[in-house]
């Protein structure tokens, strides 16, 4: 066999071809090949690109068919840092790059490494996910964003690169569900909005916490009077139990919502 390459054979008895490389004592699997020929330039390819420090990632341009982009960063990254990764990682100085092509890529401070070492991102209607423990996790959770937080209204990126994911880049604006900060000759406040058939308007606070506490006691009242939505329950860590009862009780909400009739 040529150098690199294994004949395998799967269940159905069909030959295949397996290709790897030892790189600083690290085994590397790079692939199944239909062709011993294939294998063997795939060995050829990681063996130039690991010994040749002008090889880069933008080499990969000039071959597509063989070695996946994904190894090929990694085998680049094993090369210029020393340290092989499986997923497609670049690391720099404080940072590192997660690849998903040449011209595509997110950032992430080096304390995420492990994380997104051990963890693949994939993208669905424009949300990233990692499977974590057999869950499809938003990587947004990993900053206190919520699932029904709005880029831009919720958190935003400071740099407005919405593919930095470094935590200096991500400024948490809104932390709990329908409450919104807001500013009114130059004086900031919390709207609180809840929806039925529309969104009411809960009332305006001086305070995040206020504003989160209103939401839940509306959403209370409405669930008390047969309105049947789920609404999602905003936990407010900063106060202990007495202390959340007495402005739960304490603060005002819309009247509009109290004489909203009750639903059989």
């Amino acid at each position: 066999m040529l150098p690199g390459v294994y004949k395998a054979r799967k269940k159905d008895g069909t030959i295949y071809y397996r290709s790897s490389i030892t790189y600083s004592g690290k085994h590397i699997s790079l692939g199944s090949f239909p062709t011993e020929q294939k294998a063997s330039k795939a060995y050829q390819i990681a063996d130039s690109l690991l010994r040749k420090n002008e090889l880069s990632l933008e080499d990969y341009r000039k071959q597509r068919d063989l070695l996946s982009f994904s190894k090929w960063v990694s085998l680049v990254n094993f090369r210029d840092n020393g340290m092989y990764i499986k997923t497609p990682i670049y690391l720099e100085k404080r940072f590192f790059h997660y690849y998903f092509s040449i011209d595509d890529y997110l950032t992430f401070d080096i304390d995420d490494l492990f994380y997104y070492s051990t963890r693949t991102i994939s993208r669905r209607g424009g949300h990233l996910f990692v499977a974590d423990y057999g869950m499809q996790v938003n990587i947004l959770s990993r900053y206190g964003i919520k699932n029904f937080a709005v880029a831009d209204r919720d958190y935003r990126f400071v740099n407005g690169n919405n593919k930095d994911f470094r935590y200096e880049n991500i400024e948490i604006i809104n932390r709990f569900h329908g409450v919104q900060k807001k500013e009114k000759n130059s004086q900031q406040y919390y709207e609180t909005k809840i929806h039925i058939n529309g969104d009411y308007i809960v009332g305006r606070y001086q305070t995040e916490i206020e504003a989160a506490i209103a939401y839940n006691k509306a959403a209370s009242i409405l669930i008390t009077k047969g309105y049947e939505k789920e609404y999602p329950v905003n936990f407010i860590e900063e106060f202990n139990t007495k202390e959340y009862r007495t402005l739960y009780k304490d603060i005002r909400i819309s009247q509009k919502i109290m004489d909203l009739p009750a639903r059989n």
